[in-house]
């Protein structure tokens, strides 16, 4: 098996369980993501912490057709999800492709996992969600 590597730097680590690197802001407190080093909100700088696995689904679509750039599997879900505790909604992929599954309020839960191999024959890494049963 070929090596592995993530979609880009700093978005989650899978180190003890998944997590996705959101920032926290030093002044407002307010949580953001992906992280960076300064709050998107107020500006002031900000540190890195590891949030979920545990989300609910807000919002939702099934997408049938790749847009441009995407090398994953179609058909696809997307949508937003909260993230238990911090009331952070991230947009991710969703694990389930069948609408008809999916509502408002259902629990999901973080994954990392492959999502296409590259030219290298490396096996790149993202995030999505996935129904947790």
């Amino acid at each position: 098996m070929g090596d592995t590597r993530p979609i880009a730097p700093g978005l989650f680590t899978d180190d003890a369980g998944p997590r996705l690197l959101a920032g926290r802001c030093g002044d407002c407190r307010e949580l953001h993501f992906p992280a960076a080093e300064t709050c998107p909100y107020c500006g002031a700088a900000a540190t890195t912490e590891s949030v979920g696995p545990y989300a609910t689904l807000r919002l939702f679509t099934v997408v049938q057709n790749a847009p441009p750039g995407y090398l994953g599997p179609i058909p696809y879900g997307f949508g937003v999800v909260e993230l238990d505790g911090t009331g952070l909604c991230v947009l991710g992929r969703l694990d389930e492709t069948s609408i008809e599954r999916l509502r408002p309020g259902l629990p999901m839960r973080l994954r990392i996992a492959p999502l296409f191999t590259d030219g290298d024959g490396a096996s790149v890494l993202s995030w999505s969600f996935a129904v947790d049963a």
